[in-house]
């Protein structure tokens, strides 16, 4: 089974992602990215995957995966049962890290960790419950606690001596391989032209596919249907745009996120974040002004 493409939006003003979701979620699923992924299970058990690996986790399970490594937590729980927080996820790419590497040599040694994360790190518990704390507060930590507590988790990850490696010796994932499936074709398409009309049937026609099986297809994959993931990027890339002093006014950011009008960007971005985007924009005001004050 090939595994689904997940497009990894990390924020402009930000060197990586750190989030948190509950079960069931829409990134649970066989996938791969092009980022590495820091992951923590708080919640649950069941069997995991990753490569050509399978094993059961439990919570404290702490695994490093590589870029465009396939895997997947599956949790083991009666139908219709609904976890608040299942994990804690950090996303980082590759050039990050060689450009962290570069800036600071004491970081050489984390090579080898890196490179091991090609076929899935699985960290001992002693790591794993001196990470947990960190990846708790990484993930509301802004400016420099933000990058310290990212170092820190490194630095413990880097001295685990009883971390695991996961997949078989000659296992090697095959990214071109992954991308010649025709959503992911769909997911890449998008991402790349996420600011442009999204035509189904052009869709539809990159996958090979009719309109009405891309359609069956895709909320399969993602869990939500067409227009529901494409607003949700494009809100996601609105509050980037919001966070930037580029864009005057919510009417800029409407436009330039791949909205056609702003009622309707009003709306999705209420709908996906609680609030207006003016709103939005009116907290992170607030929120500076009180930085700078202080």
């Amino acid at each position: 089974m090939q595994p689904d493409l997940e497009l990894v939006r990390i924020g402009e003003t930000e060197s990586f992602k750190a989030w948190e979701h509950g079960y069931p979620f829409h990134t649970v699923r066989w996938h791969f990215h092009p980022e590495y992924e820091l992951h923590l299970v708080c919640a649950t058990s069941g069997r995991y995957f990753i490569g050509d690996f399978i094993g059961q986790f439990a919570p404290g399970n702490l695994v490093l995966v590589g870029p465009n490594l396939p895997h997947n937590w599956v949790s083991e729980l009666a139908d219709e049962t609904t976890i608040p927080l299942r994990s804690r996820v950090m996303q980082f790419t590759e050039d990050f890290v060689s450009r962290m590497i570069g800036c600071f040599p004491e970081l050489a040694a984390a090579r080898k960790l890196f490179k091991r994360s090609s076929s899935g790190v699985l960290f001992s518990q002693t790591t794993s419950e001196r990470v947990a704390d960190l990846m708790r507060r990484i993930v509301l930590a802004t400016g420099t606690e933000r990058i310290a507590l990212f170092l820190g988790i490194v630095a413990a990850l880097e001295a685990d001596r009883y971390a695991q490696t996961l997949t078989s010796q000659h296992y090697l994932p095959d990214p071109s391989g992954f991308m010649s499936t025709g959503i992911n074709e769909v997911l890449a398409y998008i991402n790349e032209n996420l600011t442009e009309v999204l035509d189904e049937a052009t869709l539809a026609n990159l996958a090979g596919v009719t309109p009405s099986t891309l359609s069956r297809s895709f909320r399969r994959h993602t869990g939500q249907s067409l227009t529901k993931y494409v607003n949700r990027l494009r809100v996601t890339l609105a509050c980037q745009l919001l966070m930037s002093s580029d864009f005057a006014t919510v009417t800029d950011v409407c436009y330039a996120s791949g909205f056609n009008n702003v009622s309707n960007f009003n709306r999705q971005f209420l709908g996906l974040r609680g609030m207006t985007p003016t709103q939005f924009r009116r907290l992170l005001l607030e929120n500076k002004s009180f930085e700078e004050a202080a």
